[in-house]
C-alpha cells in the first residue's frame, strides 16, 4: 500500500514593501476545496482574493501564520525574516508524514521533507492558497497601521514603494513601521 502524505503549502507576503511586516502562511487543505482558478495572490483582484481567503480559512484543516515586524526585519534582513516567518507559520501546523511545498528558491530549516519551488504560487494550488492567506492577512495589518498613521495612506499602497508613498516619506519622515534599512529610507 502506498504511503499517504499530508501536503502543506507555505508562502509569504511583504518582502518588497518599505513598511510593515513580512507575513507567511502555512496551510493544509483538502484538494477538493481548492478552486481550479486559484492563482498567485498578486495575480488576482483584491475582491476575489478576499472571497477566496474566507473560503480557504473555512475549509483549511490547519493553518499557521508567522509575522515578523519591520524592526526585526531591519535587524536580521528581509531574507532571514522571511524564512523565520515561514518557519513560525509551519511550527503552528501539527502533522506527521508531511511534505511541504514552499514558494521560492530558499526554504526555512524544517526537519520534514520540504521543497522550494520557484514561482510555486503560480503552479502549485496549495502554495497559491498560502499566498492568498499571507497577502490578505498582511493587507489587514497594513489597514490597521493606516488607522494609526493615516498620513502615509498605507491602506492604499500597503507599504509598497509607490510614488505617493515615497513622497509622503519625504514630506512626513518615517514612522515606526517603516523599514529603516530599505532604500530609499536608508538614504534619508
Amino acid at each position: 500500500m502506498e504511503k499517504k502524505y499530508t501536503i502543506v503549502g507555505i508562502d509569504e507576503a511583504g518582502r518588497g514593501p518599505l513598511a510593515g511586516p513580512v507575513v507567511a502562511a502555512s496551510i493544509i487543505i483538502d484538494e477538493k476545496f481548492l478552486p481550479e482558478d486559484i492563482d498567485d495572490s498578486k495575480k488576482i483582484s483584491e475582491k476575489k482574493r478576499k472571497l477566496l481567503y474566507k473560503n480557504l480559512i473555512k475549509d483549511a484543516s490547519q493553518l499557521g501564520i508567522g509575522i515578523i515586524d519591520s524592526e526585526e526585519i531591519d535587524k536580521i534582513n528581509i531574507h532571514n525574516a522571511t524564512l523565520k516567518a515561514m518557519k513560525e507559520s509551519f511550527d503552528k501546523i501539527i502533522c506527521d508524514d508531511c511534505i511541504i511545498y514552499i514558494d521560492g528558491i530558499h526554504k526555512p530549516k524544517i526537519k520534514e521533507k520540504s521543497y522550494a519551488i520557484k514561482h510555486g504560487d503560480r503552479f502549485v494550488p496549495v502554495i497559491s492558497a498560502a499566498s492568498i492567506i499571507a497577502k490578505v492577512t498582511r493587507d489587514k495589518i497594513m489597514e490597521e497601521i493606516d488607522e494609526e498613521f493615516p498620513l502615509y495612506n498605507f491602506k492604499k499602497h500597503k507599504g509598497y514603494p509607490t510614488k505617493q508613498h515615497i513622497e509622503n516619506i519625504k514630506k512626513f519622515g518615517v514612522c515606526k513601521y517603516h523599514r529603516k534599512t530599505f532604500s530609499p529610507i536608508s538614504k534619508l
